[in-house]
């Protein structure tokens, strides 16, 4: 199915990138973004479950990478549990935004319940077990997260989606989906039925309370009019500085005196690949015109150990009250790592914005805006 207005999307191959990763739908995350706050909720059950074997969802659990906070679970851990998988990335703004749930599900019905995060990456940098292992811990996560780096848990779901939920009863079918935001009651309450149908479940049929901040905020999805953008050259729309990209070469750009809603461009010197930008350079400038409360930029040092200096204009001038959480009032602030940055958060009333990031120091990659 391809109408959005269903709220789901086909799965459509990444074309050009050699890897396993071809399987994964190119614009899945900016869809979960502008669609809703929700794809799609079914009850369903799998056809993995085979006369005398687990499962093929559990089996491919032991071709996980690597795992943390756990050891490594294999298939004959599983039966007689209930089991809930939550497939991520920890660059992404929808996740990030179920992340609240998930932890406190994790904590209120533990031992009975077996959270498992399956950490799918998507950008080249996510396959790298230090940085998953720094963003889990940064992130306050203490549950079993599965290294996916493989796809072989992604492929044994049928999965498509960040973030997506499989909720498994104890014999290993998966009685509910739920992909995107939102949709928490629902999810929570059949957590409850599987492990009341278990005999594990309590008499407490209460729902967590929680009370996000910073990235894990929901989204202010009323002003949010600016969907999500790739900066490769594979997935970018609407660049808007002249002369357009030239792919794969180093090139000093420019930036147009306007921009209109959701445009954006270079300037300074820039290499423009297929899923990133980098520049070496000092100087170097991004600028967007959006509407959104929140503005995030998935960047990072292109080489590991350095830092790269930055400041953030709105309008032209210090952001002051719309500062993200990774800047100062003035707008100053450091890439350290690679990850999702947040840039703006505009207070109240909401309206369309040009930002700007100026990088003073070189050897900066970029890779996606996300809005909220």
């Amino acid at each position: 199915m391809t109408d959005r207005s269903n709220r789901r999307r086909a799965a459509r191959p990444r074309n050009s990138v050699p890897s396993v990763a071809n399987e994964i739908d190119a614009d899945r995350r900016r869809f979960l973004q502008t669609a809703a706050m929700t794809i799609a909720s079914a009850h369903v059950t799998t056809s993995g479950e085979a006369a005398g074997n687990e499962p093929r969802e559990f089996k491919a659990f032991g071709q996980a990478t690597a795992w943390l906070n756990s050891p490594r679970l294999a298939a004959s851990d599983l039966p007689g549990k209930v089991v809930l998988v939550d497939f991520c990335t920890y660059t992404c703004i929808n996740w990030l935004r179920t992340l609240p749930y998930i932890r406190a599900w994790a904590k209120k019905y533990a031992p009975q319940l077996v959270l498992i995060g399956v950490h799918t990456p998507e950008f080249p940098f996510e396959h790298d077990l230090e940085n998953v292992r720094r963003a889990v811990r940064q992130l306050g996560i203490d549950y079993p997260i599965a290294v996916d780096n493989d796809y072989a848990i992604w492929r044994a779901f049928d999965n498509h989606y960040w973030p997506a939920l499989y909720f498994l009863d104890t014999r290993g079918r998966v009685r509910h989906q739920h992909f995107g935001e939102g949709e928490y009651e629902p999810s929570e309450r059949m957590i409850q039925r599987l492990l009341a149908d278990a005999g594990t479940g309590t008499a407490d049929r209460s729902l967590v309370q929680v009370n996000p901040s910073g990235v894990e905020m929901p989204a202010a999805w009323e002003d949010l009019n600016s969907p999500e953008n790739y900066v490769g050259y594979q997935r970018t729309e609407r660049f808007a500085s002249p002369g357009g990209m030239k792919r794969d070469a180093p090139h000093r750009y420019a930036a147009p005196s306007r921009l209109t809603l959701n445009q954006w461009a270079l300037a300074g010197d820039w290499t423009v690949g297929r899923q990133a930008m980098a520049s070496s350079a000092p100087g170097a400038r991004i600028v967007n015109r959006f509407h959104a409360r929140d503005l995030h930029l998935v960047m990072g040092p292109s080489r590991p150990g350095n830092r790269v200096r930055f400041r953030v204009t709105v309008d032209g001038r210090p952001p002051g009250p719309a500062s993200g959480g990774d800047l100062d009032a003035s707008g100053n602030g450091t890439i350290v790592e690679q990850r999702l940055y947040q840039l703006i958060r505009q207070p109240a009333p909401i309206t369309e914005r040009q930002f700007e990031i100026a990088f003073h120091d070189g050897g900066v990659e970029a890779f996606a805006f996300t809005f909220g």
